[in-house]
């Protein structure tokens, strides 16, 4: 499924770059385990901050890098467990933590699944062709650094209406930034500007909607680190009950495939947002909950191995937000029992790190869940990419009160509810797996036979997709090899 044929003239030319720029390109074996990285790798490591550019910084592509913002190793999986006292719920709600990737969001992995196997066979000639990274915010953030590190022209794309937060950190590494009308809710815009960019034959799209490589990234790297986080905080008669994300590019659910294979017996969730609910109702809208996507069903979605939609309001989302990043609202916290070390974490959350945590709430309600079951979710960014959002709540509602904090935490986490939620079906998977017809034959050249291949074929299809991270590796080995930087550290 991932295109991994030889072009020797743009492997040549992306060797040669690499020689110029001391880029070193990480296994994704190395990512999942980076204890294996080179010592002399790791040594260089403790002089670089987490997010510098600088390629070494490839190597911190991992759900392990301490959590420190400059010249930290590696460790355990970044994550932290919410008690009872925030959630509302018996069961153990552990999310990782995103903050910790270069950039300070996971999609820096998704987009390096995207381009390095392209960069490695010579198919994106680095001294020829532009990197489009088209998103909805952190994946053209994460396409536009690896771009950087990589050696690599970057275009990046994403709505006008997204925070400001992200076009300003864009401006500081990408090599072109191009705003479509809209927010987040506007994916079709972006498609519409990325149709016109590939007429121009310099420009190799990384759509990560489609882009099996996110898939597979998300796969090994992701679902392992959920694993690993699991079985560190495991006790007797614990389960991992199972996982749930909300769909964005789709990607970080084949991590969920792989908590499938390791744990046969787990669920697996998908959220969106109640104001657009496509998978719930083939509905549509636009919604507030940044980081996420609408309107269509991702191609690398694995919808025949999902369990539940879930439907999240983004006012919820907007309103936790303020809870999280107010000083009243962390006081009301500490008065009604939420442990001091959950209220330090709280600027972990970005607004779909939220909608994850409220969607693991729901679906622990839904399935009555006690102490000994464990849901597994992301935060993919944390709260320094929304600050103006928080100011724009402040102008909108004004002051915040201890008695707004009352309500937003009895009303938006407390209070969830098991309402907007579908237990999918054989017949309701095939129908929000029918939606991608809409999308990816009707507008992005996807054959028919290609979607029923993704549905009857699994074995040619996903399993085939796993099994490239091997072969992936292999070509990333060769690729050093033949730099010789290796040789020389």
């Amino acid at each position: 499924m991932i295109n991994l044929t030889i072009n020797e003239k743009g492997r040549a030319n992306n060797i040669q770059r690499a020689r110029e720029q001391n880029i070193i390109i990480p296994t994704i074996a190395q990512m999942k385990d980076p204890e294996t990285i080179p010592d002399k790798i790791q040594a260089q490591l403790r002089n670089v901050g987490l997010w510098e550019v600088n390629p070494l910084n490839l190597f911190r592509i991992t759900w392990k890098n301490e959590p420190k913002e400059s010249g930290g190793l590696f460790g355990k999986p970044n994550f932290i467990v919410l008690p009872p006292e925030l959630t509302g719920v018996k069961a153990k709600i552990l999310l990782m933590v995103g903050k910790y990737f270069p950039t300070g969001c996971h999609k820096v992995g998704a987009s390096f699944g995207c381009l390095v196997p392209r960069l490695v066979t010579g198919q994106f000639d680095s001294s020829a062709h532009r990197a489009v990274w088209p998103s909805t915010g952190n994946y053209c953030r994460g396409g536009a650094f690896n771009s950087k590190l990589l050696g690599c022209h970057s275009v990046a794309i994403l709505p006008e209406g997204m925070s400001r937060e992200r076009f300003e950190w864009l401006e500081t590494v990408a090599s072109e930034i191009i705003a479509t009308p809209g927010t987040e809710s506007n994916v079709k815009e972006i498609f519409d500007k990325t149709h016109e960019l590939e007429q121009e034959p310099d420009c190799i799209i990384f759509n990560q909607f489609a882009e099996m490589g996110n898939y597979m990234w998300h796969y090994h790297v992701t679902g392992n680190a959920i694993a690993e986080a699991f079985e560190q905080i495991k006790g007797e008669g614990d389960q991992l009950f199972g996982a749930i994300f909300t769909s964005g590019s789709a990607g970080t659910m084949a991590s969920g495939d792989r908590i499938k294979d390791l744990y046969p017996k787990a669920k697996l969730g998908v959220g969106e947002a109640l104001q657009c609910p496509t998978l719930l109702e083939n509905g549509f809208g636009a919604h507030r909950i940044e980081g996420i996507g609408d309107k269509h069903v991702p191609w690398i979605h694995n919808v025949k191995n999902t369990d539940l939609v879930v439907d999240i309001d983004d006012e919820d989302s907007q309103k936790v937000l303020r809870l999280f990043n107010e000083p009243i609202g962390h006081e009301y916290l500490r008065s009604a029992g939420v442990p001091e070390e959950t209220l330090n974490n709280l600027e972990l959350f970005g607004i779909s790190g939220i909608a994850n945590m409220l969607c693991a709430i729901k679906m622990a309600k839904y399935y009555e869940l006690t102490e000994h079951d464990v849901v597994a979710t992301v935060m993919t960014d944390s709260a320094s990419m929304y600050s103006s959002r928080v100011r724009e709540l402040q102008e909108e509602d004004g002051e915040y009160t201890r008695e707004m904090a009352a309500v937003d935490f009895h009303t938006h986490i407390l209070g969830e509810k098991t309402d907007n939620m579908l237990e999918l079906t054989y017949q309701e998977r095939k129908r929000v797996h029918n939606l991608k017809y809409y999308t990816w034959v009707e507008q992005q050249g996807k054959t028919s036979e290609e979607l029923q291949s993704l549905w009857y074929d699994t074995a040619h299809t996903w399993d085939s997709v796993k099994a490239d991270a091997d072969r992936v590796d292999e070509l990333i080995r060769q690729f050093n090899e033949d730099t010789g930087l290796l040789k020389k550290l």
